[in-house]
């Protein structure tokens, strides 16, 4: 198919005055006059200017999830369900104690991404804050519109404060535009900014419309990120009456629904998660989109495949007799599809690599009809159900078109990147303008109903209402086949493995683990799983110094429960580049050097664990004025 293109050219008819132009006797036409002025002044003068600079936050939203070591897989190898898997090179976010640090290269594909949180979020604050400071200065047809466009602005803005929170605490606040550099930057009290963008997400739940295009900011999106605040601030009966009504507009999908469903080895899963669901209109169960369609110019490929699939084609997996296995090209007289490892399966890298958790620990009896798991050959892929497709094999080797058997002698690093199962329901994407399949354009979720009925559940938990939450986690089990839970199976432990299973490459993990870790940490409520452990915000990210590298138990939830349910963190797995480790304070994540200091008229604290802590201040909260007497805000 021939990509579109929506680029617009422009042809000039005014060639007769062009030549008169050329043979006038006045240098005059040398002069530059540009055909028009485009300027904040006269671009964010309406409605459509306006939504123009959020289009650039949109844009900086799909980044997170599509390309090649896409951040959010930073968030998943920072938890519970994966680790970094590229273990052919030093220098990959392994052993955090060491590559984890201020003045580490944060923001790179073979690295980390943390870095690009920090920049990219900022980046979305400052898009957001200009249509902040200029909304009166712009013209509407009536107050609805106007409002909806600060909604959608105020939503921007704070779906970045949220993550920042989250993953590095206390954070600079930018209340407005900003028209002149800034080297003056202090850092504010979470709680503060948070207090503050419930406020902002209150005033666009109520203003954002319901239907707006795809991949824009619409009212359900808004109740979803009002939700997950409320839930971080303790007001868990507003987000209980939030999701109750995005739930009653915005009911699961239940029957299949797509062209998929005429496939075979396809079910329910598939459809939803297929790039036909995400532009199907009729699709209720999705609430906010990041879109890159098929075809279209200007799009972007997800590449879920190369980040989470096994790195098959790396030469590791060999025939018993020794031969090299796989290929990407197949043989030229294969006929049967599904010797094309490449497009049946997606070539992978194996940056995302599962953890046993993910793979097997959450997938119990209860679980054994869930079309979400492992154990439905159609929605997972085990390393087993591929078959030897090299092209030297065929027609010499007995190996040919027989399913893979492991060698026992696969090497550590190999066994990391190269074996292990994984959910092809969620990261298949046909990516037929390539070669090698990684993953290719389609919109991708950013919040379902799913997610909403999980997060009712919690909140029924945080109250000890435990049958409640049972009921609310039901509604998405038992629409994946799974057996309903009980009162009895209710504890945190229930709700974080429920949100792996229907949220994986979707949620923000590591985030999500260290919300509930400041919830049960303000609250002191007692942990379950943890023989009733209690937690204190004096000390969430360990008792501090430069290089203190903590592994003791009790400081904060997302260090217990991580160390605790990833099988290579702090358990002696290594392989030839580095050790798998994680410490307590890594519970956040480190303030980049670079911005520190280079913010020398202001101070920005770093946090406790990391180099430069020792020279932290009280933070400001949202409205103070600064140390030198600058407003803030």
């Amino acid at each position: 198919m021939k990509k579109i293109n929506f680029k617009r050219c422009t042809v000039s008819a005014g060639a007769a005055a062009l030549l008169a132009v050329m043979f006038a006797c006045s240098d005059s036409w040398l002069e530059p006059k540009p055909l028009s002025f485009y300027t904040p002044e006269n671009a964010y003068v309406n409605a459509e200017g306006l939504y123009g600079a959020l289009t650039s936050c949109e844009r900086n939203m799909r980044h997170e999830f599509f390309g090649d070591a896409a951040p959010i897989v930073t968030e998943m190898v920072q938890s519970d369900i994966c680790v970094e898997g590229t273990t052919d090179k030093a220098g990959p976010q392994m052993d955090m104690d060491n590559t984890l640090l201020p003045d580490m290269n944060l923001n790179h594909g073979d690295k980390t991404k943390v870095g690009w949180y920090w920049y990219e979020g900022y980046k979305a604050i400052k898009y957001s804050n200009v249509v902040i400071s200029r909304i009166d200065a712009a013209t509407f047809k009536d107050e609805a519109e106007r409002n909806a466009v600060l909604g959608a602005a105020y939503f921007q803005r704070a779906y970045r404060y949220f993550k920042l929170t989250h993953q590095f605490g206390d954070v600079p606040y930018l209340a407005g535009e900003l028209t002149t550099p800034k080297y003056d930057f202090y850092s504010y009290d979470r709680w503060s900014i948070l207090e503050k963008v419930q406020e902002d997400m209150e005033f666009a739940y109520q203003w954002v419309p319901e239907k707006v295009d795809r991949g824009k900011t619409s009212k359900a999106a808004c109740g979803v990120l009002l939700m997950k605040i409320c839930m971080t601030l303790g007001d868990f009966d507003r987000a209980l009456e939030i999701g109750k009504e995005i739930v009653a507009n915005h009911p699961l999908m239940t029957s299949r629904f797509t062209a998929n469903q005429s496939k075979a080895h396809t079910n329910l899963m598939h459809d939803l998660h297929s790039v036909e669901a995400k532009l199907d209109m009729s699709n209720t169960e999705g609430l906010m989109y990041v879109v890159a369609y098929p075809e279209v110019d200007g799009s972007d490929r997800v590449q879920t495949m190369r980040n989470g699939v096994p790195f098959w084609n790396g030469g590791a997996v060999k025939t018993p007799d020794g031969q090299t296995g796989t290929s990407v090209n197949i043989a030229a007289d294969e006929t049967d599809p599904e010797m094309d490892l490449n497009k049946t399966y997606g070539r992978g890298i194996g940056r995302a690599r599962p953890t046993n958790y993910f793979q097997y620990t959450i997938w119990t009896d209860k679980e054994k009809n869930d079309l979400r798991g492992p154990f439905n050959h159609d929605s997972w892929r085990r390393m087993e159900d591929l078959r030897y497709n090299n092209p030297s094999l065929k027609g010499k080797s007995e190996w040919y078109g027989k399913n893979f058997i492991k060698n026992p002698a696969m090497s550590v690093e190999d066994s990391i990147r190269c074996w292990f199962m994984w959910p092809h329901y969620k990261l298949f994407v046909p990516d037929p303008l390539q070669q090698q399949w990684a993953g290719g354009e389609t919109p991708w979720y950013i919040y379902r109903s799913a997610e909403v009925y999980l997060m009712m559940g919690e909140c029924y938990y945080w109250k000890d209402m435990k049958q409640e939450a049972a009921n609310m986690l039901n509604v998405v089990r038992e629409r994946a086949g799974a057996d309903p839970l009980t009162a009895a199976d209710i504890n945190i432990g229930a709700i974080l493995d429920e949100r792996a299973r229907e949220l994986y490459y979707e949620e923000n993990r590591h985030l999500e683990l260290v919300r509930i870790s400041y919830i049960y940490a303000r609250t002191g409520k007692p942990c379950e799983v943890f023989g009733g452990r209690t937690y204190k915000l004096d000390n969430l990210s360990g008792p501090g110094g430069t290089g203190s590298n903590v592994k003791e138990t009790g400081y904060n939830f997302w260090y217990d429960w991580v160390v605790a349910k990833n099988n290579f963190y702090n358990k002696g797995v290594k392989h030839k580049w580095a050790e798998y480790k994680i410490s307590v304070h890594h519970i956040l994540w480190p303030v980049p050097a670079s911005a520190i200091n280079t913010n020398y008229g202001g101070i920005l604290n770093q946090n406790i664990g990391y180099p430069g802590a020792e020279n932290n201040i009280a933070p400001l909260k949202v409205g103070e004025e600064t140390p030198a007497g600058k407003s803030a805000n």
